[in-house]
C-alpha cells in the first residue's frame, strides 16, 4: 500500500510542476489595458482620464474605441468615439477627454463597446477588443 502511495503523490507532484509553469504563462498573458482613472468638471462638461498600457507584444499605431457612458440610472446619455492613437509595445500612456454638456456626477456607467480602429503590424483589427482589460480607480463602473 505504501508504495502505491508513493506512486500516487510523485505522479501528482510532477502534476503540479508541470501545470505550475502553464499557469504563470497564462497569468501573464499580454493585454491591453484600458484603466478609468478619473472623472473631474472642465469647462465644456466633464474631463474622463484614461491610462492605457500596451503589454501586447506589438506596437499599435491606431487604437480607438466606442464608448457609451449610462447615467446613473442605466439610461445610455451619450455614444461617442476616443482616439487613443498611438500605443507602443511596452508603453503606458494617460490619454484625456472632454465630454460636452456631460455632468461627472451623473456618469455611472462606462462600456467599451467595441474597438473602431485597431492598426499595427502583426496586429488583428480585433485584437484591441478581445485582448482589453480594464478597470476603474473611482465610482464609475467601466468594462466591456
Amino acid at each position: 500500500m505504501t508504495s502505491i502511495w508513493k506512486r500516487v503523490s510523485l505522479g501528482l507532484f510532477a502534476a503540479a510542476l508541470a501545470l505550475g509553469p502553464a499557469r504563470a504563462q497564462e497569468a501573464k498573458a499580454p493585454v491591453l489595458s484600458l484603466e478609468l482613472n478619473a472623472l473631474q468638471p472642465s469647462e465644456r462638461g466633464c474631463r474622463f482620464t484614461f491610462v492605457v498600457a500596451n503589454q501586447l507584444e506589438s506596437d499599435i499605431t491606431r487604437a480607438a474605441f466606442e464608448l457609451v457612458l449610462f447615467d446613473k440610472n442605466g439610461l445610455v446619455e451619450r455614444l461617442t468615439v476616443v482616439d487613443f492613437m498611438d500605443l507602443p509595445q511596452g508603453k503606458t500612456k494617460v490619454r484625456q477627454f472632454d465630454f460636452n454638456g456631460t455632468k461627472c456626477e451623473d456618469v455611472g456607467r462606462v462600456l467599451v463597446n467595441n474597438a473602431t480602429e485597431c492598426t499595427g503590424e502583426g496586429v488583428d483589427a480585433s485584437t484591441c477588443i478581445r485582448e482589453l482589460e480594464t478597470k476603474s480607480l473611482g465610482d464609475v463602473t467601466f468594462g466591456s
